[in-house]
């Protein structure tokens, strides 16, 4: 019996659902993953901070 753990978005720090989500493998072999298609775009193709949008849980972090 195996036990399906959540994991974290690597962007804007969601958690994952097993069997949701995508995972990217960049060249350098490390593993990112994303809750949606907004969270990719905003890292890998318009390079946005997460800490400066209030959407994302680093934002909070980054106020308290």
């Amino acid at each position: 019996m195996s036990i399906l753990k959540t994991r974290k978005c690597s962007y804007c720090g969601k958690e994952i659902d097993p069997g949701c989500g995508m995972l990217f493998v960049q060249r350098t072999g490390s593993v990112l993953q994303f809750c949606s298609n907004k969270c990719k775009k905003s890292q890998l193709y318009m390079k946005r901070d997460p800490k400066k949008l209030k959407w994302t849980e680093r934002y909070e972090r980054k106020i308290m």
